[in-house]
C-alpha cells in the first residue's frame, strides 16, 4: 500500500536575511556582514549578525516553526541570545558549542508552550512517523545535504526542519539551501538522505 504524500504549508526562513545571496555567502564571495537586509536580524551590529549567520540554522528552522503554528516570530539575534542564556548555545571567545537539543527542546517548550523533544536516536521511519502525525522535525544532516548528488565527508553538524514525506523521500526546508533548487519543499529520496542523516534531532508540535 502506498504511503501519502503529506506536506506541512510551512514558511521558509533562510539562516541568513537575504535568501538569495545565500550562495555567495557559503561560498566566501560575499561576507555576511555585507548582507543589506542584515538590520533585519536584530543585531547590534552587521558584525555581530556576520558572526551569528552561519551558526543559525537552528533558529531558522526554530522560527519556521513558530510561523506555521502562528506564534510571533522574533527576529533572530534575539533569539539567538535567548538561547545562549538558555544554555543551547555555549560562546567561548569566536567558538560556539551547539546547537545543545536538551536545552534548545526546553526553551521552546517554556517560552511558547509547544511540544518539543530532544531525540538523541531518530531513524528515519520515526521522521516519517512524525511528519505524518502533524508535528515537524529538525533533523541534523550534513551541510552539503543541499546538492545531494554529492557525497558528503561525513554526518550532521547542520540543521534542516522536515516539512513532509513520502515513502520514497523526506520534504526540506533547509536554512542554507540554494534559492530555486534546495531551500524549500526540497524532496530528498530517503536512501540518499542516509549519507547526510546523523540520525538525531528535535521534534516539536504543537
Amino acid at each position: 500500500m502506498s504511503v501519502p504524500t503529506t506536506q506541512h504549508p510551512v514558511p521558509y526562513y533562510s539562516q541568513w536575511e537575504s535568501r538569495t545571496l545565500v550562495p555567495e555567502f557559503i561560498t566566501g564571495q560575499l561576507d555576511a556582514a555585507d548582507d543589506p537586509l542584515w538590520q533585519k536580524s536584530g543585531a547590534d551590529t552587521p558584525q555581530e549578525y556576520a558572526f551569528w549567520a552561519r551558526r543559525m540554522c537552528g533558529v531558522a528552522c526554530l522560527r519556521m516553526a513558530l510561523d506555521f503554528w502562528r506564534h510571533q516570530v522574533p527576529p533572530s539575534v534575539p533569539l539567538v541570545r535567548d538561547l545562549c542564556e538558555a544554555g543551547a548555545y555555549v560562546r567561548d571567545g569566536n567558538t560556539v558549542k551547539g546547537l545543545i537539543y536538551a536545552p534548545f527542546a526546553e526553551y521552546v517548550a517554556e517560552r511558547w508552550g509547544m511540544e518539543a523533544k530532544a531525540v538523541p536516536h531518530l531513524p528515519a521511519a520515526l521522521v516519517q512517523e512524525t511528519i505524518e502525525s502533524g508535528r515537524l522535525a529538525l533533523l541534523s544532516v550534513h551541510k552539503t545535504v543541499r546538492t545531494p548528488e554529492v557525497d558528503p565527508p561525513n554526518k550532521g553538524g547542520h540543521l534542516v526542519l522536515a516539512v513532509g514525506s513520502t515513502k520514497e523521500g523526506v520534504m526540506l526546508h533547509n536554512p542554507s539551501g540554494l534559492p530555486g533548487v534546495s531551500q524549500e519543499f526540497a524532496v530528498v529520496p530517503w536512501l540518499t538522505f542516509d549519507r547526510f542523516y546523523a540520525k538525531r534531532g528535535v521534534i516539536i508540535g504543537e
